[in-house]
């Protein structure tokens, strides 16, 4: 007996050691990882459903999938997101593809960031209380209040009815015998009824137990007087989510019945559940509440994710060698960017810029670094606009609608072309250039898909109409002729190289003024490119220059 006793506690002692060290390696793993990318895959099929469902009608813009392709965000979202859960995942994911009308709650976030930062101890409690939440399973919540929930059949009237027969029959059973014979109708019935709702069941068997896991979470992180602040009117949300917290916890244990000596639970259960109609009556019943509660549940998870995402914006500086808070001021019309860097380039080369008053022309060979350097533009703007960061020593400039023409291609499945491709979305800068709110206008080498003169002649024109209505316009061009007529309303930058005898240096540093060297003839020579090619090219380019001359001069 002494020996069972001893042996109970030294058991006991080890499970204990076993729990204590778990949770320690934990809490350092958590330490660790702060200001580190996140080792983790990303199912952005899944990532994206919050933010596809949701309505943006009130913001200012939610980016289009255009713009996030041309700008790579869902690389750029890989390096910001130090997410705990998948609650803060989806929520993050929302809050860097939409661009907010109201500002005001900029200060209190910057205030939690900031605790998030310096205590240490907060954030690594409340990150173990977000693991809770970090399996895939917790991506369905949000399905909970965004899609509509399953009706009920017309004859769904016969289900209580039923199971209120299968009651009495029961009791009666044991006065009067041949009532048995009548349970087993009912139960073949109902058997019926209970195997057509599995399938219902089935949906709602993953999201149901997270949505208790969210409120459980959301109600441990409301205790603490800093994260209430994020939203104080929260009880009222917990406390619904409460009442129904019995019923959905049946789907909880729906989901854990795994093991052997559970499988055998399950088959009883199986069968009271057939007798009295359990599951219809249950799962109805709790959808046809929550479809009333559909608020509370996202003012739960947007409680949560908030959260989740501050502490992941708190992590990404910790991490950058150089970011800063942008300037954003509404009344502006000037963009400033001092030592700015693409995020994505290790030992990315720094660049500043001035727009006042005038937009922005770049011209430079390929691969000198001019469509890196509006990418980089766009994706500091998105990111100074969403999360309150940039990559750069200072970035200021007015709020923005950000749109963009940089990689396009042909749509062979529709039927169009490369140009045709690039005309809509240029038409769509055009109709949104005229409303009262300023834009920020991304292209690259504009009507490429067509003729040299044709190129010329629109892309000027489009350019010219752009940039007079108070918009901000970056664009690169090879065409020189372009930026000789846009001098009035842009200003010109370039990016050049250094081609020696057999190599090609590029220092990707924005130079003021147009390009003057061309380069392409040369570096075809120190490729090797036969002599008779490299002549009669130089030729044909010095009596092309000639007639540009004498045009000039007429």
């Amino acid at each position: 007996m002494v020996y069972v006793y001893l042996l109970k506690a030294s058991t006991d002692k080890w499970t204990a050691s076993m729990i204590f060290n778990h949770k320690k390696e934990k809490i350092e793993n958590l330490l660790k990882a702060f200001g580190n990318l996140k080792e983790d895959s990303f199912r952005f099929e899944q990532i994206e459903t919050y933010f596809l469902r949701k309505d943006h009608s009130a913001a200012n813009q939610a980016l289009s999938d255009k713009t996030c392709n041309d700008l790579d965000f869902n690389e750029i979202f890989m390096f910001i997101d130090r997410t705990s859960s998948k609650i803060g995942q989806q929520y993050l994911f929302d809050k860097l593809r939409v661009i907010p009308n109201d500002t005001r709650e900029i200060v209190a976030d910057e205030n939690l960031i900031r605790e998030f930062t310096n205590n240490s101890d907060l954030r690594v409690y409340i990150q173990r209380l977000l693991c809770k939440l970090n399996s895939k399973e917790a991506f369905y919540i949000s399905a909970l209040f965004q899609e509509d929930h399953i009706e009920q059949p017309k004859w769904y009237f016969l289900v209580p009815i039923l199971a209120l027969t299968s009651l009495l029959s029961l009791i009666s059973a044991f006065f009067i015998p041949k009532m048995f014979f009548v349970i087993l109708g009912i139960f073949l019935i109902n058997m019926g009824i209970h195997y057509w709702n599995k399938q219902n069941i089935y949906e709602y068997l993953v999201s149901l137990p997270q949505l208790i896991k969210l409120n459980s979470v959301a109600r441990e992180l409301f205790k603490n007087d800093i994260l209430k602040q994020t939203n104080p009117n929260l009880t009222k949300s917990i406390a619904v989510l409460d009442k129904v917290r019995n019923r959905m916890s049946f789907f909880q244990l729906e989901a854990k019945l795994q093991n052997d000596f559970e499988a055998v639970f399950w088959a009883f259960l199986e069968l009271f559940k057939i007798l009295f109609l359990l599951e219809p009556l249950l799962l109805f019943g709790v959808l046809k509440r929550l479809d009333t509660k559909r608020k509370e549940i996202e003012e739960l998870f947007r409680f949560v994710g908030k959260i989740d995402a501050l502490i992941s914006i708190s992590s990404l500086r910790k991490g950058l060698d150089k970011y800063c808070i942008p300037d954003i001021n509404p009344d502006q019309r000037t963009l400033i960017a001092q030592n700015i860097y693409h995020p994505l380039i290790d030992d990315c080369v720094l660049n500043s810029i001035q727009v006042k008053g005038k937009s922005i022309l770049l011209t430079g060979s390929n691969m000198s670094g001019k469509t890196t350097f509006i990418r980089t533009i766009g994706i500091n703007a998105i990111t100074g606009l969403t999360i309150n960061t940039c990559f750069a020593d200072h970035f200021s400039m007015p709020g923005l609608r950000i749109f963009s023409a940089v990689r396009i291609s042909d749509d062979l499945m529709n039927d169009k072309s490369y140009y045709f491709e690039e005309v809509v979305t240029i038409k769509e800068m055009i109709d949104n250039s005229v409303n009262e709110i300023p834009n920020l206008f991304l292209l690259d080498e504009i009507f490429k898909g067509t003729n040299t003169v044709e190129r010329i002649s629109a892309g000027k024109a489009v350019l010219s109409s752009l940039a007079m209505t108070g918009n901000i316009v970056f664009v690169s061009t090879h065409d020189i002729e372009l930026a000789d007529l846009l001098k009035e309303d842009f200003d010109l930058y370039h990016f050049s190289e250094k081609v020696d005898n057999k190599t090609v240096d590029f220092d990707y540093k924005l130079k003021v003024g147009k390009l003057k060297n061309r380069n392409a003839i040369r570096i075809l020579q120190i490729n090797d490119y036969p002599e008779n090619i490299i002549k009669e090219a130089l030729e044909i380019a010095m009596e092309l220059d000639k007639k540009t001359i004498i045009q000039n001069t007429i």
